[in-house]
């Protein structure tokens, strides 16, 4: 054959290749998946077609597998069936109609109602949260359950592990749930998980990627909760992981870094809602079921002491993440910030909202609303970071004030509160990974007490971090400014 023919004939062949494939894209990509997630998957294969087709082969479902979506969807019915005639909430009549909505959407989405008659603390020291957790783990007389997305034995949760063994030397059933990838990946994974036998702790990875065993799914598809329930009477839930503050990791304590956490703990009904998730989480990842009367791994919310002074909190857990067939954290987060007269005051290390997102907190700010973000003044994911800052700029054009915590800590917390008496705190931040590939937990408060404690948090990190301005902002080179645009396009590969 002719050299020059063959050759024309081979990029015929690649170029009738190429626009199959981009035609198929075309077909495929867009259904039920957002604008900018299905432009950012045609940009990938246009430009970048073998790549991209790879990618999104593995990457290209934002949901869980069909059986575990209808797993999820079986096992939010359970939830929602045994809360049938449960009404822990007496103060019904003072609630705004918005807010009575709201908790509406959240029941509907998540099965899990709003109740009241709770009582909270906020615990911003990172070895002290461990330590309050272990403490009430040593008053553990039936069951211990803890999730959290890393789970690593090491000097900072050295007193957890040993609070666990004796939990379990005085027969209480404890059991853990840790992410697979997540937990695998830190320094000398292997011998934690070893010491959890040792010690006699029922325990079992969460998304599991195991081909060879038929566990399977998009591999960036991670349970990203942290909780810990004693007995149903105490629960602990917010940003932290199980681990030492740099992480083990070689980089961090190379740079320095210190991960600056926001926990709360919660007695109260809330606590059973709490241990439904964790018994769900269990359920699908282990196949057992706990039965409902047993006391070793239940406690009814009803049988749960209420707290009646003025002061008692009215609270409702969310559950979100790729088992469901919605968003329901950013739904949570949008009707809240629409829904804000005062102000909005934003915690997330990583900030890297959807339109949806960028609308309501713009708009919040043009309605005349105290709009803050506090974020990190460096960050320890470099794409992330650079696509968070993408979005400064359009913030500080409607008067969003920015503050940066400053290095050499990240501020991991993650929490939103809204005019004088609504919060947030829990595992999502307020990123396209939060919503859509994360399992999260967030927990929703209704009460002046618990919002004017999470301000005084508010004000400490005011304190210490810098706030950025339009001014400065204008004066990044437009070397950094380009990358955060990629970044940020990048980011929509959801």
């Amino acid at each position: 054959m002719d050299p020059v023919l063959g050759t024309n004939l081979v990029w015929i062949i690649a170029l009738l290749v190429h626009a199959a494939v981009c035609i198929t894209a075309l077909i495929i990509i867009p259904r039920r998946r957002k604008p900018t997630a299905a432009m950012a998957w045609l940009l990938a294969i246009i430009f970048l077609p073998y790549i991209g087709v790879i990618l999104y082969l593995v990457i290209g479902s934002a949901k869980l597998p069909k059986r575990r979506r209808e797993e999820q969807t079986r096992i939010t019915g359970l939830i929602a069936e045994r809360a049938v005639g449960l009404d822990l909430a007496p103060n019904r009549a003072a609630w705004p109609q918005w807010f009575a909505n709201l908790t509406t959407q959240n029941e509907v989405l998540g099965g899990i109602p709003v109740v009241g008659g709770n009582t909270a603390t906020l615990i911003g020291d990172y070895t002290g949260s461990v330590d309050a957790m272990a403490r009430e783990i040593d008053t553990a007389e039936r069951f211990v359950h803890v999730e959290f997305f890393i789970v690593s034995l090491d000097e900072t949760t050295r007193g957890f592990f040993t609070a666990m063994e004796n939990a379990v030397k005085r027969g209480v059933t404890v059991r853990l749930l840790a992410d697979h990838i997540s937990s695998k990946k830190v320094a000398k994974s292997a011998e934690t998980f070893a010491e959890l036998d040792r010690i006699g702790v029922e325990w079992s990875w969460m998304l599991p990627v195991m081909p060879f065993q038929g566990k399977y799914q998009r591999p960036d598809l991670r349970n990203h909760r942290k909780l810990v329930v004693v007995d149903g009477r105490v629960g602990f839930m917010g940003s932290q992981n199980l681990i030492d503050r740099s992480y083990n990791s070689p980089k961090n304590i190379k740079r320095g870094l210190q991960w600056q956490e926001l926990v709360t703990r919660v007695e109260g009904p809330v606590v059973t809602a709490i241990n439904a998730v964790f018994l769900s989480d269990w359920l699908s990842e282990t196949g057992v079921l706990l039965p409902v009367d047993d006391e070793n791994a239940h406690v009814p919310a009803f049988r749960v002491v209420l707290d009646t002074s003025p002061g008692a909190l009215e609270c409702q857990v969310v559950p979100s993440g790729p088992g469901y067939e919605t968003e329901n954290n950013l739904r949570l987060f949008l009707s809240l910030l629409y829904a804000a007269e005062k102000r909005a005051i934003i915690t997330s290390p990583y900030f890297v909202p959807d339109e949806a997102m960028m609308y309501a907190i713009t708009s919040a700010c043009q309605r005349g609303l105290d709009v803050q973000l506090f974020v990190s003044e460096i960050g320890d994911q470099g794409p992330v970071f650079h696509a968070q800052r993408s979005y400064y700029r359009d913030l500080l054009d409607v008067g969003v004030r920015i503050f940066r915590y400053p290095a050499p800590y990240i501020l991991h917390a993650k929490h939103l509160s809204i005019d004088d008496d609504l919060a947030v705190i829990g595992s999502s931040n307020l990123d396209i990974r939060s919503f859509s590939l994360n399992f999260e937990i967030s927990l929703l408060v209704r009460g002046t007490e618990f919002v004017d404690r999470m301000r005084e948090v508010e004000d400490g990190y005011r304190s210490i971090s810098s706030e950025l301005t339009l001014e400065e902002w204008l004066r990044e080179p437009l070397s950094s400014t380009a990358l955060d645009g990629v970044a940020r396009l990048t980011s929509a590969l959801e």
